[in-house]
């Protein structure tokens, strides 16, 4: 009987330990299940996750020149950065951080200290070969270097402001790097890491990879051994000439390309009415392109324009006598006094563009139509954008057929009363040097197939006269002291009034000085236009004396450097 007892309560024993025991296992495997399914945020922040996703970075897209030269490259840099949560000594890694990174140890520590919960205080966004081997060589687990794309542009500030830049994040801020952002973003690439506790990769799944895929590169119109022709010379006789800024463009006519293209700014003390721009003070490649934003009056080089399109509707026959005054000023037939700086007397409608004399422009400008001298304007693309692809670009000023007048119409002939960019002037120029037609301007390099034009704005008969025509504008005529000892330039100066800002007509005094050319004249290469705002009077302010020279010495560089041999017949003529 005792025996029985004992048994039975032997069994009771073993059936209340196998209960004890199932309960404590249930209540383990109550717990894993809930750490699992909802872990305490103090283990979340002490247990390393299993999994983690990271990216490979995609790299942006080079631009290129026309002859391949690098422009603006990428290339894989690194950052440092901390994990406070996994430093056991604020002042000892402080100490070695602050050796490496060449930065104080109390700045570090402090910046530690500061930002408490957070697992990721960057120390510094790019650091050196050096500071990155030292980075390395420190071998702490609180301590990580990231990849981060840096762009770097070899060739400093030339082209700069037509280049562009990027920002923070790699994507484009400005000039070309805003503009073909798209193009030239690639896609980065990713994948997720199977981690022990250590944080060591055991496995990448193939099916969580997804490749990079790099931005395509862009090649330029540019020429960058012209755009620094261009931009050397230009500053040089901004600075020369003590002006406010300069702007100067160099296109191919027949392709349409612009091979260079440069913006000076020149702050003047106790000058008034400055052209400025704010942007530049934080990066001069953040700052506005004035050649495709800001407009000009174009002053005398507009008058090819209005010259060619009256010869062509028959207003005016190149060797007709016209009834231009001897002394003072031309009055037209309602009232307005039109001066010369020279008065020739009766002079041939050539002579009028040759001697640029306001009074035969403004004596045919009568002869024409209000729409037929509107139409001349619009022939050449004014009024229009040239569809270039440069953001902030402006259309320039046309006064509309509503508000036209009579004062209007004269004033026009003259270049007056209009407004340009400097874009504008290249692509209506480029009529002349084609075969009237007017090309579509672009920045990226063409083919043969890419080659296009506008419009047609005159006949080829009548775009070779005026081109001849213009020939002796540069030996009779305004250009005379611009002329070149190599090519034979076709061309014209412009000396426009500065207008008022607050509307109130024109200073009396301060000019826009501009000068256009093209050569050489029987095979034109090159058109390029320099503008020189604001030239200090007391130096020079005419636009064959300022601006002029500086179109001539590009073209010569320019020419010689594209290989274009002198013009031996006009060099031979001049040394008769």
């Amino acid at each position: 009987m005792s025996n029985l007892k004992l048994t039975t309560r032997i069994s009771h024993v073993a059936v209340l330990f196998i209960c004890i025991v199932t309960l404590l296992m249930g209540s383990t495997l109550y717990k894993v299940f809930t750490l699992k399914t909802a872990p305490p945020i103090q283990l979340i922040k002490a247990t390393p996750p299993a999994t983690s996703f990271s990216k490979q970075l995609a790299t942006r897209g080079q631009i290129i020149d026309r002859r391949g030269r690098l422009l603006a490259a990428s290339r894989v840099g690194h950052k440092v950065f901390v994990d406070p949560a996994l430093v056991e000594d604020f002042s000892a890694i402080s100490f070695e951080l602050g050796k490496a990174l060449s930065i104080p140890p109390a700045k570090i520590e402090q910046q530690l200290r500061s930002t408490p919960g957070s697992r990721y205080v960057v120390l510094k966004k790019l650091v050196t070969p050096k500071e990155e081997k030292a980075i390395r060589a420190l071998k702490h687990r609180c301590v990580g270097l990231e990849e981060r794309l840096v762009r770097e542009y070899p060739h400093g500030d030339i082209g700069g402001s037509l280049i562009g830049l990027v920002g923070t994040e790699h994507t484009g801020l400005a000039g070309f790097e805003n503009r073909y952002n798209e193009k030239l973003t690639g896609t980065a690439g990713t994948f997720v890491r199977q981690r022990d506790r250590k944080r060591n990769t055991l496995w990448v799944s193939p099916s969580d990879y997804n490749p990079k895929t790099d931005g395509v590169d862009l090649q330029l119109s540019i020429d960058i051994v012209i755009q620094d022709i261009a931009s050397s010379r230009l500053l040089e006789e901004v600075q020369r000439c003590n002006a406010g800024g300069g702007r100067i463009v160099v296109a191919n006519p027949i392709t349409g390309e612009i091979l260079a293209m440069a913006d000076i700014l020149n702050p003047r003390e106790g000058w008034s009415q400055q052209p400025d721009d704010p942007n530049r003070a934080m990066d001069v490649r953040l700052g506005r392109n004035r050649c495709v934003t800001d407009p000009y009056e174009p002053g005398s080089t507009f008058k090819p324009f209005i010259w060619s399109v009256a010869t062509q509707l028959g207003k005016a026959e190149a060797d007709e006598v016209l009834p231009t005054p001897l002394n003072g000023p031309y009055r037209t037939s309602f009232g307005r006094s039109i001066r010369d700086v020279h008065y020739y007397g009766p002079a041939s409608w050539e002579k009028v563009l040759v001697k640029s004399m306001n009074s035969g422009m403004a004596i045919v400008s009568q002869r024409m139509t209000h729409k037929e001298l509107q139409e001349a304007v619009s022939r050449f693309g004014f009024g229009e954008s040239t569809h270039i692809g440069l953001g902030g670009e402006t259309k320039g000023i046309v006064t509309t057929p509503a508000n036209w007048s009579d004062y209007t119409q004269t004033s026009v002939s003259m270049g007056h009363e209009i407004a340009v960019t400097p874009l504008q002037m290249v692509q209506g120029f480029s009529a002349f040097a084609r075969d009237g037609t007017v090309p579509q301007l672009q920045f990226v390099l063409a083919t043969d197939d890419d080659v296009m034009f506008v419009r047609s704005a005159l006949t080829s008969e009548i775009a070779a006269m005026t081109r001849k025509i213009m020939g002796k504008v540069m030996t009779e005529g305004t250009g005379q002291k611009s002329q070149s000892e190599l090519y034979d330039l076709f061309g014209k100066s412009g000396t426009a009034q500065l207008p008022r800002a607050d509307g109130k007509g024109y200073f009396e005094d301060r000019y826009i000085a501009s000068f256009i050319a093209g050569a050489p004249i029987n095979d034109p290469r090159l058109v390029i236009l320099c503008v020189i705002d604001d030239p200090d009077k007391s130096i020079g302010h005419y636009g064959g004396v300022v601006a002029g020279p500086v179109v001539r010495d590009v073209m010569d560089q320019s020419l010689q450097y594209l290989g274009v041999p002198p013009s031996v017949d006009y060099l031979t003529t001049s040394s008769d």
